[in-house]
């Protein structure tokens, strides 16, 4: 039996940086420009030199995005 490492999309986890670009489309520039007029959910500090987004908090803002087109 062969069991798959895949996770369910609605599992809660910390995306980088490049997951969030991919996810939005957006360059890291407008993501933190997006962020400091307090129009994109915050970063979170991992380490020292290295930061990370609540999974639940970008795709609820993906939502509301998609939301506003109808």
């Amino acid at each position: 039996m062969v069991q798959q490492n895949a996770a369910p999309a609605s599992e809660r986890r910390i995306l980088r940086r490049a997951e969030v670009e991919a996810k939005t489309g957006f360059k890291r520039a407008h993501i933190y420009s997006l962020m400091k007029e307090g129009k994109f959910p915050k970063a979170m500090r991992l380490g020292v030199r290295a930061v990370g987004w609540d999974s639940a908090e970008i795709d609820q803002w993906i939502t509301e995005r998609l939301k506003e087109r109808t």
